[in-house]
């Protein structure tokens, strides 16, 4: 049973998504008494923050948690948002994850004679041990100073749910990480005309080599550096900055495909280049489009392609010859460096602008300038203090379903072992 809150208690858990459940996972295999403190009033994590039509990025054979890998008909298929959500709800219930729901964590201090006192508002936990799962989308990031007429609706991404919540006119879209590509889809398909503000987030081919590009992915994080591929372990990173980079353009939808921007461009979505602020409704962009299209399409190629190969020969394992790239030199007619909103019917503005990491409840010196907890493979530099379930915590996927477990492992042997 879970201690009742204001007990004292060997570990707490914050959060409840696939890293907090993975940790209570791998803590009850040590038989670490632990307690999951979920702010939601509900699980399944911020998956619940997705629209209606969204569907997982991940192939159903990467949906694998801690001692319950994926056995059903279908694992080169793609589920919903809320199978998603079901799936971690009847994973809880299977492991008895002891979590405690509606508990939002506003302090972790240094407890008195050791430890740590954990505040959430109403109570106050004392626990020998604090693992951080509260995972890597906690605050919406806008563009700061942006300031738009007033009939102008504005959303992020996180709240937007479907193209009926929005008023009737154009809409435009800023950012083309998955969210943004996912999102102006789900407008298209319900007839809505769309701009798009172009990033640099890299196209990639949904299936590469006779696998799903996520395959090769995974297999390159994990396995990679028997080989001596480490591109995509933490320590090869350029800079501290490259753990916050996005990732391939692709949607789980309509049985999984890859995004291309110049697709959208020939089904009637307006691209423009980066947004660079706005001025009485009239917003400016970077005049760089057919630069930054080749910039997009040239990501796959000079990355994930390569170490996909490179594993391939390296491990002699049997695929398919690489695909030739089908060309395609689209542009439209103008790129659109200015856009004033109400001579083009735009009404809604959808940020798709990511997210900021939020450790802010830490009475400790140890978050960096991207507010990102310094540790070592999830053990931080304050003893008892971990984290799971960040980008690039060991490798590429740790912020993954296909690599949370892992991490959530070593961290809890590292925290049993203490004692």
């Amino acid at each position: 049973m879970p201690a009742v809150a204001g007990e004292d208690t060997h570990t707490l858990v914050v959060g409840a998504g696939q890293a907090g459940l993975a940790a209570s996972y791998w803590l009850g295999r040590h038989g670490v008494e632990h307690v999951l403190l979920e702010r939601r009033d509900a699980l399944g994590g911020a998956w619940q923050d997705r629209w209606d039509s969204f569907y997982l990025n991940t192939p159903n054979f990467g949906l694998g948690l801690p001692g319950r890998p994926y056995t059903g008909p279908d694992p080169d298929g793609f589920i919903s948002r809320d199978e998603v959500v079901d799936l971690f709800r009847d994973y809880a219930r299977r492991i008895s994850a002891p979590v405690q729901l509606g508990t939002d964590v506003t302090r972790i201090a240094q407890g008195d004679g050791g430890g740590f006192a954990v505040e959430t508002g109403t109570h106050t936990w004392r626990a020998r041990n604090v693992v951080l799962a509260n995972g890597a989308f906690q605050l919406p990031k806008v563009p700061p100073a942006v300031v738009l007429p007033p009939h102008v609706l504005q959303l992020h991404s996180h709240d937007y749910r479907n193209p009926a919540q929005l008023p009737d006119g154009a809409v435009l879209v800023v950012g083309t990480g998955q969210s943004g590509g996912q999102i102006t889809e789900d407008l298209l398909d319900a007839g809505r005309t769309v701009h798009l503000s172009v990033s640099t987030c890299p196209e990639a081919p949904r299936r590469y080599r006779g696998q799903d590009i996520f395959h090769w992915i995974v297999q390159v994080n994990l396995h990679g550096p028997e080989y001596g591929i480490g591109a995509l372990q933490v320590g090869a990173l350029p800079s501290p900055a490259a753990r916050f980079q996005c990732n391939p353009l692709l949607s789980g939808t309509e049985g999984g495909h890859s995004v291309r921007l110049r697709g959208l461009g020939q089904r009637g979505v307006r691209l423009h280049g980066r947004f660079e602020g706005a001025d009485q409704g009239v917003l400016a962009f970077t005049d760089d489009l057919p630069q930054r299209l080749a910039l997009v399409e040239a990501g796959f190629s000079q990355r994930l392609q390569r170490l996909a190969d490179a594993l391939i020969a390296a491990a002699r394992l049997e695929a398919p010859a690489p695909e030739e790239p089908v060309e395609d030199h689209w542009l439209p007619p103008e790129s659109g460096a200015r856009l004033d909103l109400e001579a083009e019917g735009i009404t809604s503005v959808i940020w798709c602008t990511g997210y900021r990491l939020d450790f802010s409840m830490l009475d400790f010196p140890i978050l960096d300038e991207w507010s990102y907890p310094r540790h070592t493979r999830g053990v931080t530099e304050i003893p008892g203090l971990y984290a799971v379930g960040l980008p690039w915590l060991t490798r590429h996927i740790s912020a993954t379903l296909a690599g949370v477990g892992p991490d959530a492992r070593e961290v809890a042997e590292h925290l049993a072992a203490r004692g």
